[in-house]
């Protein structure tokens, strides 16, 4: 297996996070910034687009899940998410990942010919950044989880962080020291998934 294949293999979704790492938020965000910035995209259009939270503010996005929730959950289920959030807010930060939507745009008048794909291959660009991000925090022993909040948070977060109207938010990588362990993972028979013909 290759370091890469065990690299992919190792990022896992950590629940149970800390702020107990040995990396600086600098140090950390460098990461974020490299790793979204070697992340391919169709055309190289690159729409992903990244607010990173620490500290008070990675605390005030959990707040702010939380109050948006709450109307929107049976009484009787919301202890159950109310602790869920409580695990993201006791993790170091929270990376929002966001597309451009106005590059997606301008692509589409540009070329005409692939305009339905250009949505498509924006979630795409995205979701390679975001993996990517993950799977480079987790190879500095950082843990993290993927959690896809929006649209219900989305004018929260706009109006807290000052957020493009042009950028739509699509995922919240929450991340931190890991202090406990990824669950077991299960995989569906490979022929189910994979095809070979010769």
């Amino acid at each position: 297996m290759t370091n890469f294949l065990n690299t992919i293999k190792n990022r896992r979704s950590i629940y149970s996070l800390g702020r107990n790492t040995f990396l600086s938020e600098t140090e950390i965000m460098d990461l974020i910034k490299e790793a979204v910035k070697q992340s391919p995209s169709a055309f190289n259009a690159q729409e992903p687009r990244i607010i990173t939270l620490f500290g008070d503010a990675h605390e005030k996005l959990w707040e702010l899940t939380e109050q948006a929730l709450e109307p929107l959950t049976p009484a009787e289920a919301f202890e159950n998410t109310k602790q869920k959030l409580a695990g993201f807010k006791a993790g170091l930060g929270t990376a929002m990942f966001f597309n451009d939507v106005d590059t997606t745009k301008q692509l589409q008048e540009q070329f005409t010919l692939y305009a339905d794909n250009f949505p498509a291959w924006a979630e795409q660009a995205n979701g390679i950044a975001t993996a990517n991000t993950w799977t480079t925090l987790a190879e500095a022993g950082i843990g993290a989880n993927l959690q896809h909040y929006n649209p219900v948070i989305d004018e929260a977060v706009a109006n807290e962080w000052d957020v493009p109207s042009n950028w739509r938010l699509r995922s919240q990588l929450v991340f931190g020291s890991p202090e406990g362990q990824a669950g077991e993972k299960v995989f569906l028979a490979d022929d189910e998934r994979f095809k070979v013909f010769k």
